[in-house]
């Protein structure tokens, strides 16, 4: 088992993953509240989402809380040309830290799924962290020190039947995640596929989910603070107690039993 690494202060945090942090899908949720955190700790940024007006208000927000440099970047990452975008807008930063965060979800039996969705939602959910880190691993090998957190799902801990694309999507960034730890932790780089359960965002909403059927909800801050202290003890991280007790019941279970169960959660949740 790897040794679990003790808390940080934020001078050594920034020194550790700055002088820049580049966030995708900052614009709310859980994105948000990495840009907000991280701006917090010291750290510069480039805020990327596709609401440009949210994301400037964010920038000014940021800039005059803690006196940090924010760039924005108006990208929608369901189309491929997004990532030279980012790294267009990227020119000229120092970046100690990637935060692949944006993501959506699709709920409802996989044959009524409409297909663009879903190839809309695989560019997002894996070709964008799959790119983007690519596209900065060289910089943060030839720093020694930095870190990437890709934001996954408790979906990606096993089959979700009625959200069959989505969980398999994060199937996909937990296996990239533990991959990528492989190859970077012995080279400084800290690696994490961040897998939150219920969290309090417009995800939920738009993907047809009754709040108030689920339990364990949290806020988007706590799923960032436990992120952020578990950075360097990846490679995968399931964020919240409730959360981790109840999928660590869910994998020990036989499988079969596990996925009816999960049915049966995921048809009485939706509206």
């Amino acid at each position: 088992m790897t040794e679990q690494q003790p808390p940080m202060t934020d001078a050594d945090f920034a020194t550790r993953y700055g002088p820049a942090a580049l966030v995708t899908g900052a614009s709310s949720g859980i994105g948000r509240a990495f840009a907000v955190e991280l701006a917090a700790r010291g750290l510069d940024l480039l805020l990327v989402a596709r609401r440009a007006d949210r994301l400037r208000t964010l920038a000014a927000e940021l800039e005059q809380a803690h006196g940090v440099a924010v760039r924005v970047c108006a990208a929608d990452l369901a189309e491929p040309a997004a990532v030279e975008q980012i790294m267009a807008a990227a020119t000229g930063l120092e970046i100690g830290l990637l935060v692949s965060n944006a993501g959506f979800g699709l709920k409802g039996a996989h044959q009524d799924i409409d297909p663009a969705r879903m190839a809309a939602m695989l560019q997002v959910n894996c070709a964008a962290p799959l790119q983007l880190s690519h596209r900065l691993m060289p910089g943060l090998l030839r720093r020694g020190q930095g870190g990437i957190i890709i934001t996954s799902s408790v979906e990606g801990l096993m089959g979700i039947p009625y959200s069959a694309a989505y969980a398999a999507s994060k199937a996909f960034t937990n296996s990239l995640g533990e991959s990528l730890w492989g190859e970077l932790s012995s080279a400084g780089v800290d690696v994490l596929a961040l897998c939150p359960g219920s969290t309090d965002t417009e995800a939920h909403a738009l993907q047809g989910i009754d709040s108030s059927t689920l339990e364990g909800m949290m806020s988007p801050r706590d799923v960032v603070l436990e992120a952020l202290a578990n950075l360097r003890n990846g490679p995968v991280y399931v964020a919240g107690e409730q959360n981790r007790a109840m999928f660590d019941a869910l994998t020990g279970m036989p499988r079969r039993e596990a996925l009816l169960q999960m049915a049966d959660n995921i048809r009485a949740a939706q509206k």
